[in-house]
């Protein structure tokens, strides 16, 4: 069986910090404990997630999180796309 993968993003109850830094649409910019922003999220039927991990306190958004992974592989994939059409010129 392989090794399961670990998931790109911190999620919901899986975000591990006491505070974090709260962006995005539809919400008041600055840092919350974790339980508020999840609650916030939660009010409006979104995901709590973690952007960016490695700075203090992690960045966090609050978006549908499949809707957000979609954009993400949408963007690899035009990278690649783009990243193959200058190897052929």
């Amino acid at each position: 069986m392989p090794p399961r993968k670990e998931a790109e993003h911190r999620i919901n109850h899986f975000i591990r910090a006491q505070q974090v830094r709260l962006v995005g649409d539809n919400v008041e910019v600055g840092i919350y404990s974790v339980q508020d922003a999840l609650k916030q999220a939660q009010e409006q039927g979104l995901d709590l997630v973690e952007i960016s991990p490695n700075v203090d306190p992690p960045v966090c958004k609050i978006i549908d999180y499949n809707k957000f992974l979609y954009e993400e592989k949408k963007k690899k994939k035009k990278k690649k796309k783009n990243i193959n059409k200058n190897k052929k010129m």
